[in-house]
């Protein structure tokens, strides 16, 4: 994040007045790119960091060195408490075993041995004390691993979903989760759907014309890209 700018999440929850405890980001990666970055240095508020790459782990305890309200768990959220291979492209890092991520899919990316390492993991019951308000995850498709081990009812929850021709793995059981415990679409972007608590604050009628024309932008452009990767095939086949 540049010197002056902030989130578009840290201005949107702004906006809406909402009084905002206990942030938690999962997936971090550089903490200067952190997704909650604001609360953490503009607001000082009470952060959870979830991020297992012992490179990032490292980055992330230096930049954040003078914080306080700063607290790290260094673990993968998974499905078990035990250890997990992940695979590391760039900017990507995935669970070894999904069935796929933005890596693999926008990247075409094919997993190779010498990116591959183990992590500890953990159940997100295990990290959760029940107190988050808002929560933001980006783990590469595996975001339902952390959503449905939810103790916590956050306010707002932000969660990777898609992304060129990428949708995440469990699309359907991350909305019909959100359904199910009272939670509706507030904005998206062009990876992220952020989902808010009903009854938390009021969605105005310009929000709502946003949210249908980004969703229509992104449908757009995941059907392109398909469209694009099929004739490219076809083209090689011949």
């Amino acid at each position: 994040m540049r010197a002056g700018t902030e989130k578009k999440l840290y201005t949107k929850i702004r906006s809406k007045n909402l009084a905002i405890q206990h942030v938690c980001e999962v997936g971090v990666w550089l903490p200067e790119m952190s997704n909650i970055l604001d609360f953490i240095i503009k607001d000082k508020v009470r952060t959870t960091l979830v991020e297992p790459d012992p490179k990032s782990i490292a980055a992330i305890r230096t930049y954040f060195r003078d914080y306080p309200n700063v607290g790290l768990l260094p673990y993968a959220a998974f499905d078990h408490h035990g250890t997990l291979d992940l695979v590391q492209r760039n900017a990507s890092t995935f669970v070894s075993t999904l069935p796929y991520s933005p890596a693999l899919v926008n990247d075409n990316y094919h997993i190779r041995q010498e990116d591959r390492f183990t992590v500890e993991c953990r159940r997100f019951d295990e990290l959760d004390d029940s107190s988050i308000d808002l929560l933001s995850v980006d783990t590469e498709g595996s975001e339902w691993y952390v959503i449905q081990y939810l103790k916590s009812r956050p306010r707002v929850i932000s969660v990777e979903m898609h992304g060129k021709s990428y949708l995440n793995p469990f699309y359907t059981e991350i909305a019909d989760w959100m359904t199910r415990e009272g939670y509706e679409k507030w904005y998206m972007d062009k990876t992220d759907i952020v989902f808010y608590k009903k009854g938390v604050f009021a969605v105005t009628g310009a929000e709502k014309l946003e949210l249908s024309l980004m969703a229509a932008a992104v449908r757009f452009r995941r059907a392109r890209k398909r469209l694009g990767k099929f004739f490219s095939g076809t083209k090689e086949k011949k």
